[in-house]
């Protein structure tokens, strides 16, 4: 049964292995305000906590899956003012959400249901798997508020869908359909409103039944990390160290086990406490 995650503006439901984390706030069109941000947040942390948690998806209620940052305050919405009292006091709020989603121990399925604009389409960024409605539409629509993309979309937009579209995408600020998401390689599957949900809970339980928890940690760490790598030496040493850590668990002979007998493997490993210790290899560096 669905549930308040922090609030009443996002809701949390495990079934099955696949947590569901549905944005909550139809009346505004999702619009991201404050409380939105930190059940969101507190959302995260429930299912890197929680090793019955192997998948999560992410979806809007009612017509829209964020229609961006709550525009409350009118023009002075995106104006906090001078006085920075702490160093990093000035943080942009959407990048701290995208880091935190970056930082997810379980892989994670955007499902957008409806309008994702502004910091709705950038909180999908550092999600691994992408579908959409054919109804819905993205937009990144900064440089036409006066401000510039949030959520660190200048570093995960190029990396998911290559600089020239990025390019296009943030110069127009155009609020585009589901085909030219497609088309430029932003999602995976456009599809009718009503199977999207079901398409992503059918790749989630793939994922958590078929994934050892453990190797989705690392693998989704391994792929997103190695993005800036310099050098392809520098993902040969960390895959010798997780190849040799994770060929010795019970997991791998699970694995080998199941596949022979032509059965679904039984995991046995959890994130809680089987991690190798040196694991994360590439602490978050600091604000400063």
């Amino acid at each position: 049964m669905a549930e308040p995650a922090n609030s009443a503006a996002v809701w949390y439901e495990v079934t099955d292995g696949i947590a569901t984390i549905t944005l909550n706030r139809p009346d505004r069109l999702n619009a991201l305000n404050t409380e939105m941000y930190e059940g969101l947040l507190e959302a995260f942390d429930r299912t890197d906590g929680d090793d019955g948690v192997r998948a999560v998806v992410v979806t809007g209620a009612g017509r829209a899956f964020c229609a961006g940052a709550d525009l409350g305050r009118g023009a002075r919405t995106f104006d906090y003012g001078e006085s920075a009292a702490a160093p990093d006091a000035h943080r942009d709020r959407g990048g701290m959400l995208v880091l935190r989603i970056y930082r997810s121990l379980k892989p994670v399925i955007a499902a957008i249901n409806g309008p994702a604009v502004g910091v709705g389409a950038t909180m999908t960024l550092p999600m691994d798997i992408r579908l959409m409605a054919d109804t819905a539409r993205v937009g990144f629509v900064f440089a036409r508020r006066g401000i510039v993309p949030d959520g660190a979309a200048s570093w995960f937009l190029p990396r998911i869908v290559g600089i020239s579209q990025a390019l296009e995408w943030c110069l127009t600020g155009r609020v585009f359909p589901a085909g030219e998401a497609l088309a430029g390689g932003l999602v995976r599957t456009v599809c009718p409103a009503d199977e999207l949900l079901p398409l992503a809970a059918g790749l989630a339980r793939e994922i958590a039944v078929n994934a050892a928890p453990v190797s989705a940690v690392i693998t989704r760490h391994l792929l997103w990390q190695m993005l800036g790598a310099d050098h392809p030496m520098v993902t040969h040493r960390i895959d010798s160290r997780a190849i040799y850590d994770t060929g010795r668990m019970a997991d791998a002979a699970e694995g080998v086990a199941a596949f022979l007998a032509k059965r679904e493997p039984s995991w046995t490993l959890a994130p809680s406490r089987d991690l190798p210790e040196w694991f994360p290899w590439r602490p978050e560096p600091p604000f400063a």
